[in-house]
């Protein structure tokens, strides 16, 4: 029987004892669709509960694409890599979300997932081919950058081969190193160390193998749909004229504002979203004007494989600490007189890859590294970091407090949900009266409140009224979406308006995944089953030692700490809509506790978890297919 939109096979590799096996997808997949659903259960299947570190052999590196995958039209060439990550408050199970064409090799090649486990005893890379998979020697690749890994693995498999690799700090175990793919691709979540813990430098890939799907006409019809919208590219907020150029990801179809350009070495690089932020004020501050120190900065993090939602708070943080007189050049071992320019982020990058003098304090994160310092170091962090994980500031529960919620229950800084509250609130703040043309106005917001939402008090940012049901919908939506895996770029909520007042089509995943996968599923049904992965997910971290009454929080100065003019990057002057979509301030704002916990209760009961513990109940597992999570959580005392 055909699996369809799926490759149909697991790919299971031991790293310890070279063992390769295949597991057949549909035997494990049950209602968890592909991508992040499908790696949860591998890792709830595959990783013993004894297991708390992520360097632990036993932990298992997943990779994991959907059944989107290779369907071209719907941006749905994303993939995830999951596992137990050193990042966040204790290492847990966490994630991570890639674009470019691994995702979809991988599944060209045979498979909707790869899990590897065990350490090999030297560098390795694993070779998918047809059919196949080896495990080669990497020594040779052994201290190279993401980018010389990956050129040498093209020249020795040719230019057919897919890479994900690893850069230096990954194989020196930082807490928050990156994985590297084709097309600039990289994975967040503390995954590089995942695969440095590992011995395994890289994984290429080469197949083709194409899915098939279940209707094919009926999604040819949807793909249409989707193309009669003005669906161009929007104006990239990171192109730089004359230098920067668009970049649509293989398989996608749609395309967003991503940029790349070409460097002096021949090599493309890329140029999109967080990383041109990280250090483009200090460069700009420090040169006076533009200069390609900001370019520099972005090859030396991908090269190194370090996360940029860390950096940027922690090379803030350190100019900040110097300006104070709390840490000098001797004791970091950096030109923090030179912040800005090309000697200084050349030197704090090497320094941290290699876990050199201050470097190996700081591979540790920001958190880490203000503990050592202690005082007024630690006061500082709330000016520069958002999460227990160190990741930069932004989408400020102060501003929207659905935001609140996100943060609190998910691992890591949880980008794609963030965005589905945010995204309407940008274009809001773009609006203005008799300029239509241009973003979302009030009555489309109260569309989105309705449709994304639960209902109007979802947009209602002076009140915490419907923000644990505006919190839970989009947890569940976009653990679907996660799982599909569709674009964070194109299928967010910006995804559902357009000038002229467009109303949105919350059906459209919907229909895309019974076209492919011929299981019929409505809007509800396709909520539901995301319901579903985020509750195996939250069994997973319960189960590995998450603890609502300590873990499900937010960062204390969000409760202590006004919001500040100007604090936001996006919204300086803090306003978000009021009643009936009108503006309203947020600057001195703070979350209020008491506001807070009840709001946490009442998402807890909508979960169907016991409010007071914040523990699932059997009643709910069980009415999400999920007994025989809910008999190992209750052997556990984990369950109400």
């Amino acid at each position: 029987m055909t699996d369809y939109g799926y490759a149909g096979q697991i790919l299971k590799v031991d790293l310890s004892d070279g063992a390769v096996a295949r597991l057949p997808t549909a035997d494990i997949r049950g209602d968890c669709i592909g991508g992040r659903g499908l790696a949860t259960k591998l890792y709830w299947d595959l990783v013993p509960p004894s297991v708390t570190s992520a360097a632990d052999p036993a932990n298992c590196l997943l990779c994991a694409a959907g059944p989107v995958a290779g369907f071209p039209g719907f941006a749905g060439s994303r993939w995830n890599v999951c596992g137990l990550s050193p990042a966040g408050r204790h290492e847990s199970f966490s994630y991570s979300n890639l674009g470019g064409r691994w995702g979809i090799t991988l599944k060209y090649a045979g498979y909707d997932a790869l899990a590897v486990v065990g350490k090999a005893p030297r560098p390795v890379y694993i070779f998918i081919h047809d059919g196949e998979a080896e495990i080669r020697d990497a020594s040779h690749l052994r201290g190279q950058s993401s980018f010389d890994a990956y050129d040498a693995l093209k020249a020795e498999l040719g230019p057919k081969a897919s890479i994900l690799t690893i850069g230096p700090a990954a194989e020196n175990l930082v807490g928050f190193a990156t994985v590297f793919a084709d097309d600039g691709a990289s994975g967040s979540g503390g995954m590089g160390a995942v695969m440095g813990a590992k011995n395994l430098k890289a994984i290429a890939v080469t197949g083709g193998r194409r899915p098939v799907a279940a209707h094919p006409e009926r999604l040819r019809q949807v793909a249409g749909y989707i193309r009669s919208f003005n669906r161009k590219p929007p104006q990239s907020m990171w192109g730089l004229p004359g230098r920067t150029r668009n970049f649509i990801c293989y398989g996608c179809g749609m395309g967003c504002d991503r940029h790349m350009y070409d460097g002096a070495d021949g090599r493309r690089y890329k140029h999109f979203c967080q990383p041109t932020d990280a250090y483009q004020n200090q460069a700009q501050e420090y040169y006076g004007e533009w200069n390609e120190v900001q370019l520099k900065a972005i090859q030396l993090f991908d090269g190194y494989g370090l996360d940029t939602s860390v950096m940027k708070g922690m090379i803030a943080w350190l100019i900040a600490c110097y300006k104070e007189g709390l840490l000098s050049e001797a004791a970091a071992g950096l030109p923090l007189s030179e912040a800005g320019s090309g000697e200084f982020i050349e030197a704090l990058t090497g320094r941290i890859a290699r876990r050199e003098g201050f470097g190996d304090v700081l591979a540790r994160g920001t958190i880490a590294a203000a503990e050592s310092i202690g005082g007024r170091a630690v006061e500082m962090l709330s000016d520069f970091i958002a999460t227990p994980a160190s990741e930069t500031k932004d989408y400020d529960p102060r501003l929207m407090m659905t935001t609140a919620l996100l943060y609190a229950t998910e691992p890591r800084r949880p980008i794609q949900q963030l965005h589905d509250v945010v995204a309407p609130l940008m274009m809001w703040l773009d609006w203005s009266p008799g300029d239509e043309s241009t973003a979302i106005f009030k009555d489309n917001l109260g569309n989105a409140a309705h449709n994304f939402w639960g209902g109007d008090t979802g947009a209602d940012f002076s009140t915490y009224d419907g923000k644990a049901r505006a919190a839970k919908l989009i947890q569940d939506r976009n653990h679907a979406q996660e799982s599909l895996v569709l674009c964070d770029m194109r299928w967010p909520m910006n995804l559902e308006f357009y000038p002229g007042g467009y109303r949105g089509e919350p059906t459209l995943e919907s229909q895309i995944y019974s076209a492919i996968t011929g299981h019929e599923v409505d809007e509800a049904g396709l909520y539901r089953l995301g319901e579903g992965i985020f509750n195996l997910q939250r069994a997973a971290l319960l189960r590995q030692g998450w603890r609502p009454e300590r873990d499900d929080t937010i960062m204390d100065y969000l409760f202590t700490e006004p919001l500040k003019e100007g604090e936001l990057f996006y919204d300086p002057e803090g306003r978000a809509p009021g009643p009936q979509g009108e503006p309203i301030s947020k600057v001195g704002a703070t979350v209020d506790r008491e506001e807070f916990k009840k709001m946490k209760e009442e998402y807890y009961r909508l979960r169907g978890w016991d409010a007071a513990s914040g523990l699932p109940t059997r009643a709910g597992l069980e009415s999400l297919g999920l007994a025989d999570i809910a008999a190992d959580l209750e052997t556990r005392g984990l369950l109400r």
